[in-house]
């Protein structure tokens, strides 16, 4: 959300020509916003960095550092990759915008500019850019939440994170689309994120859990999606966090979903699941190897659980991977 008292936008303006860049300077501040500007590639990285813009006006032909190797740059920083680059130029071709595209730029406008066509495209930017900087700190509370989650059972050691290394590595092997290969890592840190729900004496509970306990423990994957589900970018991860305790032949929570019913992606982060939690010692089993981890899975497989296929191709990454040989925190190996 964007508040109506939000401070003003503040624009760099990046061209090495002074007549150009004043222009671009006087039609910014006939807006009203914050301006800054400098006169070269160098320059430019230095003063994003140090005060962050709400957008960045660059020109194309620059000595030096040329504008498209600034925009990919501030495209690849985890800190100013939510910056809106608008490239600023006289050329026209499509060999350049194309160039701007490649290189992750988000507009093009084309030298001399036309105020209405400019003043709109700088708003719609900005604006775009506050709401999603404002999806992204959610997205932040939502991990930040799901670590603290985790953090309840000190049992679990970095699960969440060794999850999400390894799922994105089996979807990488079973050549998945990037976009799944992010849900599935995503999943590794979220999956879990509704036992925040679910009160420490069952939570925490060593011993066998009674029915009522059982039934309040399940809860935790609809609280989970309940919890993740205004988010527009979290889609892809629902499915994973409402069916990861699914099995293959019905008798999972909390659809009772059979075979291909169940999600692809939940039925991918399960295997990886269930393999790390074997592989790692925890106060009540000790870390098994390799081959104990994948006999009891096919065990599992053989009770209908799991998919036989899906199975055979996780065996064959592990044992091509470097989960062949684990580190396993019982001292064993």
């Amino acid at each position: 959300m964007v508040y109506p008292h939000s401070p003003p936008a503040r624009v760099l303006v990046v061209d090495d020509n002074a007549p150009s860049r004043m222009t671009a300077v006087a039609l910014l501040a006939g807006e009203g916003y914050e301006i800054e500007q400098v006169d070269n590639g160098h320059k430019a990285l230095s003063q994003v960095a140090r005060s962050q813009p709400d957008l960045v006006l660059l020109d194309v032909m620059m000595p030096g550092i040329d504008g498209y190797e600034v925009c990919r740059q501030l495209k690849q920083s985890e800190q100013t990759r939510l910056i809106p680059v608008v490239f600023i130029t006289a050329l026209s071709d499509r060999r350049a915008r194309l160039r701007g595209i490649e290189a992750g730029g988000d507009d093009f406008l084309i030298k001399p500019f036309d105020q209405l066509e400019f003043s709109a495209r700088i708003r719609s930017l900005i604006h775009q850019k506050r709401l999603n900087q404002d999806l992204d700190h959610a997205e932040q509370v939502l991990f930040s939440l799901a670590r603290t989650v985790e953090s309840r059972d000190p049992n679990t050691g970095d699960h969440c994170e060794r999850l999400a290394k390894l799922t994105s590595a089996f979807g990488d092997y079973l050549q998945l689309p990037h976009n799944q290969i992010k849900d599935l890592a995503w999943g590794g840190y979220l999956h879990d994120i509704g036992k925040v729900g679910i009160a420490d004496n069952i939570l925490m509970k060593t011993g066998p859990l009674t029915e009522a306990e059982r039934l309040t423990m399940e809860r935790h994957v609809l609280i989970g999606e309940t919890i993740c589900q205004p988010l527009r970018t979290m889609q892809g991860v629902l499915p994973i966090i409402r069916h990861h305790h699914e099995r293959w032949n019905g008798t999972g929570y909390p659809d009772g979903l059979m075979g291909a019913a169940i999600p692809k992606l939940a039925q991918i982060f399960q295997l990886a699941d269930i393999f790390d939690a074997l592989i790692h010692a925890r106060p009540y089993k000790p870390g098994f190897s390799l081959e104990q981890a994948l006999a009891m899975m096919w065990q599992e497989v053989e009770q209908g659980w799991r998919d036989p296929s899906l199975m055979q191709q996780f065996e064959a990454f592990v044992r091509s991977s470097p989960w062949s040989e684990p580190e396993r925190s019982d001292g064993a190996g």
